[in-house]
C-alpha cells in the first residue's frame, strides 16, 4: 500500500469517528486512528493509548470504518509490557480491518522523564504475527537507526517524531547547520502561515543544543511577537555561531558529550533515555548551570515577566490546611476551610463567610425583605393603613 497523505484522528465513538473520517476521505490516501497518544489530554478525553484495554470498542470503530470508508484504515499503537498481549492486541486490530499498523515500542507509561528505550523486540514480535504492513516507531535518532531498526525488526517502514524535529534532514542522512534548517523552515511558514506558537515550538526543538549555550537568544525567541522578529533571532544565532566557528581551535571537540558541535542539527535523548550513550536534555541543562532550577515553559514565561520571582519550594510559605480536604485554607475563613469546601458548607447552612466573599445569609435576608416589599406594593391599602377598617363600610345581605 502506497501512502502519500494520511489523516490522523483520535476518537472514542465509532459513529462520530466515521462521520469525521468521511469528510476527509476524499482528500487523503488513508485514515489513521491514533491509539498511541499517552498524554494527559488523551486520558481526560478518553482516547489514544487510554483505549488500549477496550478491545470491543476498538473493534467496532475499525469495523465500521472499514465498512463505510473508501480509503484504508490504519492504526498507531503503543505496546503492553507483555509481548504476548501486544501480539494479541495487534492481531485483534488486523482482524477488525486495520490495513497498516504502526507500533511505538513504548508503553503508555513511558513518556517524558520516564520514556526510556523503546522495545524493538515487541515490534519484531508483532511484525512476525500479522500479515499487514508494520511500521516501527521509537529510538530513531539518525539514518543509521532507521537501517538498524528495519534489519532487526523486519518492518516495512519507520516513523520518527522527536528525532525528526531536532534534525528535519534525518531521513536524508544529513546533519545540516541549525540556522540553515531554520531559514528553510521559515520560508515554508511564509508560504503556508501558521500560529507563531507553532513556529516557536519547532525552533526550540531545532535550536535546542545551541540555546543551551546562548540563553539570551532563548529568552528572545520566547518573547518575540512576529515572524520577522523570529528571523532576526535566527540571524543573530547564525552570527554568534559563525563567530564561534571562526575562533575554534584546531582539534577542538564538541562539549557536553555531543556527537557534533551544538550548531549542527542532531538529536537529544529524552530524560531517562540511554540510547547510544548520548546524555539527555535535563542532564545537559544540569551540567551547564547546576545552581539554576529547571523550569517548565509556564514558569519560564512567569520568570520573563518577573525576573525576581522564585520557584524554590523551600521558600514557599507554609499554609494551614483545610479542615475538610487538606488543601490550603483561607486565612480569614470562618469555617477554617478552602474556598471550595467553604462554599458548600455556607450554602448548605445559609451562612456568610466574609473571608471568602460568600454572603449566602445576607443575600437570603435581602431576598426576604424584597419579597415583603413586593407584597406591600401589591396590597397598598394594607400597607398604608396598617389594617383593613371594616367599620367604615357596612356590607348587608343583598349588597348594593
Amino acid at each position: 500500500m502506497s501512502l502519500e497523505t494520511l489523516f490522523c484522528f483520535c476518537a472514542n465513538d465509532p459513529e462520530v469517528f466515521v462521520q469525521a473520517a468521511m469528510l476527509a476521505q476524499d482528500y487523503c490516501d488513508a485514515i489513521d486512528l491514533n491509539l498511541g497518544c499517552p498524554q494527559m489530554i488523551a486520558k481526560r478525553g478518553h482516547y489514544g493509548a487510554f483505549l488500549q484495554e477496550e478491545w470491543d470498542l476498538l473493534q467496532r470503530m475499525i469495523l465500521l470504518a472499514n465498512e463505510k470508508l473508501s480509503v484504508p484504515i490504519t492504526c498507531k499503537i503503543r505496546v503492553f509490557p507483555e509481548i504476548d498481549k501486544t501480539v494479541k492486541y495487534a492481531q485483534m486490530l488486523e482482524k477488525a480491518g486495520c490495513q497498516l499498523l504502526t507500533v511505538h515500542g513504548r508503553t503508555k507509561e513511558q513518556k517524558g522523564p520516564l520514556a526510556g528505550v523503546a522495545s524493538w523486540e515487541h515490534i519484531q514480535a508483532v511484525r512476525k504475527a500479522v500479515s499487514i504492513p508494520v511500521f516501527a516507531n521509537g529510538n530513531i535518532q539518525c539514518l543509521s537507526d532507521v537501517e538498524e531498526c528495519i534489519r532487526k525488526t523486519g518492518v516495512h517502514g519507520v516513523m520518527s517524531a522527536e528525532g525528526n524535529l531536532h534534525n528535519p534532514a534525518l531521513f536524508e542522512g544529513r546533519n545540516p547547520l541549525v540556522w540553515e534548517m531554520a531559514e528553510e523552515y521559515l520560508e515554508i511558514v511564509q508560504k503556508y502561515p501558521c500560529p507563531l506558537s507553532y513556529v516557536r515550538a519547532h525552533l526550540f526543538k531545532l535550536w535546542h543544543h545551541t540555546l543551551q549555550v546562548y540563553q539570551q537568544l532563548r529568552e528572545e525567541l520566547a518573547k518575540v511577537k512576529t515572524l520577522e522578529g523570529i528571523a532576526d533571532v535566527n540571524r543573530e544565532l547564525k552570527l554568534r555561531c559563525q563567530e564561534e566557528i571562526a575562533n575554534q581551535k584546531e582539534g577542538e571537540k564538541p562539549k557536553e558529550g555531543l556527537p557534533f558541535f551544538h550548531w549542527i542539527c542532531q538529536p537529544y535523548i529524552r530524560p531517562g533515555g540511554t540510547e547510544k550513550g548520548v546524555r539527555g536534555k535535563r542532564a545537559l541543562e544540569d551540567e551547564e548551570d547546576r545552581s539554576s532550577e529547571l523550569l517548565s515553559k509556564n514558569k519560564q514565561k512567569k520568570k520573563l515577566r518577573n525576573p525576581n520571582k522564585s520557584f524554590d519550594p523551600s521558600l514557599k510559605p507554609k499554609y494551614a490546611k483545610c479542615d475538610q480536604c487538606g488543601n490550603p485554607k483561607g486565612n480569614k475563613c470562618v469555617f477554617n476551610m478552602c474556598r471550595g469546601c467553604c462554599k458548600k458548607r455556607a450554602f448548605k447552612e445559609t451562612a456568610d463567610c466574609p473571608g471568602h466573599g460568600l454572603l449566602f445569609k445576607t443575600k437570603y435576608e435581602k431576598s426576604l425583605l424584597w419579597q415583603s416589599s413586593q407584597r406591600e406594593i401589591q396590597n397598598p391599602e394594607i400597607s398604608w393603613r396598617g389594617e383593613v377598617d371594616v367599620g367604615e363600610t357596612t356590607l348587608t345581605e343583598g349588597g348594593c
